[in-house]
């Protein structure tokens, strides 16, 4: 039987899960041979521990201090408890020194590749979006996660999976899509956490993948998008010619190049479609 839950420290915007819902949690993530988990704010441990008892390595990331020591007294040895911010951590060089090394199923021959390194968390509602953005630069620089599953507001995870038309498809729905696919795995009541929040949770399942459009230039492709959704109300015409003026480039010319009517929205364009803009846009600018 776990422990009782410790005193919630509103600075840290905690709301632990309840161990019934933990345990359909890891049921949705359905963990496999050869799984390793990188866990973001394992908190009181409720997840923790039934992905613990599969044996798989853990690494959990957890800023409250008093947690840290609490979890590194109670958890079996296959689990790592790192203190710190997922944001700060320097976490790829913790999670490939402390993973044991194997051979790989196939030809190709040991290391880290034989491990597939999965992520999971229920992260603070408040910084989701900068921890999401931060699992996409480890995921750029090291090809290290296979998937994330992500307790997140109902509201974040109507955002992540929005499509090109509808009101919640935004910088966030395009970001996130470019990276991986995006599935709901969960959708929980309040009542699924202490204390009880006042929003509803969501758990999105991300696998990640090589972008399914190709981008000329990834920063400029970022700086493009986030530009654009500022002035999202406007046309995409009129939303595009601030940027297209920092760049000495006309955005008449590059959404008649991409084949996109200057007179839709920001909210209203695929992915293809904005691969096109900004590789007019990395043109013009070389």
């Amino acid at each position: 039987m776990p422990p009782p839950l410790p005193r919630p420290r509103r600075r840290f915007a905690q709301h632990f899960l309840e161990p019934v819902w933990a345990r359909k949690l890891v049921e949705a993530i359905a963990p496999q041979p050869g799984d390793a988990f990188l866990e973001i704010g394992p908190g009181a441990g409720a997840l923790t521990r039934p992905l613990a008892e599969t044996g798989a390595p853990i690494v959990a990331v957890e800023i409250d201090r008093d947690l840290v020591g609490r979890l590194a007294a109670e958890l079996p040895p296959n689990v790592t408890v790192v203190s710190g911010d997922v944001l700060e951590v320097d976490i790829l060089p913790i999670l490939f020194g402390l993973l044991p090394q194997r051979p790989a199923a196939g030809p190709g021959g040991a290391g880290r590749g034989a491990w597939q390194i999965r992520v999971v968390g229920n992260l603070p509602y408040n910084v989701a979006s900068p921890i999401l953005f931060r699992l996409f630069e480890l995921q750029k620089e090291a090809k290290a996660f296979a998937d994330a599953s992500l307790m997140l507001q109902k509201e974040v995870a109507d955002r992540l999976l929005a499509r090109p038309g509808t009101k919640d498809y935004g910088v966030l729905s395009i970001l996130t899509q470019l990276e991986a696919a995006v599935t709901r795995l969960l959708a929980l009541p309040p009542g699924a956490f202490r204390p009880v929040p006042k929003v509803r949770s969501s758990v999105v399942g991300l696998r990640f993948r090589s972008p399914e459009v190709p981008i000329a230039d990834p920063d400029l492709f970022e700086a493009m998008v986030r530009r654009m959704f500022t002035r999202r109300r406007k046309t995409v015409l009129n939303a595009l010619r601030p940027f297209a003026a920092d760049l000495g480039a006309s955005a008449e010319a590059g959404l008649a190049i991409a084949g996109v009517s200057p007179v839709r929205r920001p909210e209203t364009l695929q992915l293809a479609e904005l691969s096109r803009l900004v590789a007019f846009f990395a043109s013009a600018r070389r």
